[in-house]
Protein backbone atom coordinates (compact mmCIF):
# COMPACT_ATOMS: atom_id res chain seq x y z
CA UNK A 1 0.00 0.00 0.00
CA UNK A 2 1.22 3.57 -1.33
CA UNK A 3 2.11 5.82 1.73
CA UNK A 4 -0.81 8.33 1.61
CA UNK A 5 0.38 12.10 1.14
CA UNK A 6 -0.27 14.83 3.11
CA UNK A 7 -1.65 16.69 0.65
CA UNK A 8 -4.33 13.75 0.80
CA UNK A 9 -5.04 14.30 3.83
CA UNK A 10 -5.32 17.94 3.93
CA UNK A 11 -7.83 18.26 0.99
CA UNK A 12 -9.45 15.33 2.68
CA UNK A 13 -9.75 17.80 5.91
CA UNK A 14 -10.84 20.78 3.42
CA UNK A 15 -13.82 18.89 1.50
CA UNK A 16 -14.84 18.16 5.25
CA UNK A 17 -15.21 21.32 6.41
CA UNK A 18 -16.72 22.85 3.19
CA UNK A 19 -19.41 20.22 3.30
CA UNK A 20 -19.78 20.64 7.01
CA UNK A 21 -20.47 24.59 6.38
CA UNK A 22 -23.02 23.56 4.15
CA UNK A 23 -25.73 22.35 6.81
CA UNK A 24 -28.95 24.88 7.07
CA UNK A 25 -29.39 23.77 10.60
CA UNK A 26 -27.01 26.07 13.44
CA UNK A 27 -26.43 23.25 16.03
CA UNK A 28 -25.76 20.85 13.13
CA UNK A 29 -23.34 22.78 11.52
CA UNK A 30 -21.30 23.80 14.82
CA UNK A 31 -21.10 20.76 15.55
CA UNK A 32 -19.87 18.71 12.11
CA UNK A 33 -17.23 21.86 12.04
CA UNK A 34 -16.25 20.99 15.27
CA UNK A 35 -16.34 17.03 15.22
CA UNK A 36 -14.49 17.46 12.26
CA UNK A 37 -11.53 19.37 13.37
CA UNK A 38 -11.40 17.10 16.86
CA UNK A 39 -10.90 14.51 15.12
CA UNK A 40 -8.17 15.49 12.77
CA UNK A 41 -6.32 17.05 15.87
CA UNK A 42 -7.04 13.45 17.67
CA UNK A 43 -5.19 11.87 15.26
CA UNK A 44 -2.56 14.23 13.57
CA UNK A 45 0.18 12.25 15.45
CA UNK A 46 -0.14 9.36 13.74
CA UNK A 47 3.00 8.11 11.71
CA UNK A 48 1.69 4.26 10.79
CA UNK A 49 0.83 3.90 6.87
CA UNK A 50 -2.32 1.12 7.65
CA UNK A 51 -3.82 3.47 10.55
CA UNK A 52 -3.82 6.10 7.97
CA UNK A 53 -4.65 4.74 5.37
CA UNK A 54 -7.99 3.30 7.73
CA UNK A 55 -8.30 6.65 8.83
CA UNK A 56 -8.27 8.36 5.27
CA UNK A 57 -11.09 5.70 4.26
CA UNK A 58 -13.43 6.27 7.43
CA UNK A 59 -13.02 10.14 6.62
CA UNK A 60 -14.36 9.60 3.09
CA UNK A 61 -17.12 7.35 4.88
CA UNK A 62 -17.97 10.54 7.26
CA UNK A 63 -17.70 12.63 4.19
CA UNK A 64 -20.40 10.81 2.22
CA UNK A 65 -22.65 10.93 5.25
CA UNK A 66 -22.35 14.56 5.77
CA UNK A 67 -23.39 15.33 2.08
CA UNK A 68 -26.47 12.71 2.80
CA UNK A 69 -27.44 14.42 5.60
CA UNK A 70 -26.99 17.97 3.99
CA UNK A 71 -29.13 17.04 1.42
CA UNK A 72 -31.53 16.05 3.53
CA UNK A 73 -31.28 19.58 5.64
CA UNK A 74 -31.84 20.96 2.70
CA UNK A 75 -35.23 19.33 1.81
CA UNK A 76 -36.70 20.47 5.32
CA UNK A 77 -37.08 24.14 6.46
CA UNK A 78 -36.49 25.74 9.67
CA UNK A 79 -36.52 28.79 11.35
CA UNK A 80 -33.31 30.64 11.83
CA UNK A 81 -32.12 30.96 15.49
CA UNK A 82 -31.62 34.21 17.41
CA UNK A 83 -27.47 33.38 17.41
CA UNK A 84 -27.65 33.55 13.62
CA UNK A 85 -29.77 36.82 13.06
CA UNK A 86 -26.77 38.59 14.70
Amino acid sequence: MAVPASSQVLSLYRRMLKESKKFTTYNYRTFALRRVKDAFRENKNVTNPDVIQQLIETANANLEIIRRQVLIGHLYTTQKLIIENQ
